[in-house]
């Protein structure tokens, strides 16, 4: 058994054609979205992604920092 071998994605030939061309054109990223196991085998949703601009990804990385920063004071409130 080898755990990291490439794996076969179960697809007609055309939607593997559709999915690789819009990756290569148009900026899209496939993207796994949940892997689970059904009967022995393993199953995987897949989505196409357009990647986050700078404004979104600055606020994002914003909202991240605030939610780290609260969390960090009421763990130290706790403390106490």
């Amino acid at each position: 058994h080898v755990p990291l071998r490439p794996r076969k994605l179960l697809l007609h030939s055309r939607e593997i054609d559709k999915l690789a061309g819009k990756t290569q054109e148009k900026g899209l990223t496939l993207v796994p979205l949940r892997i689970y196991f059904k009967d022995g085998m393993a199953k995987c949703e897949v989505a196409l992604a357009r990647g986050k601009k700078y404004h979104d990804r600055r606020e994002s990385e914003r909202t991240k920092e605030a939610k780290r920063e609260a969390k960090a004071a009421l763990y130290h409130s706790k403390r106490r």
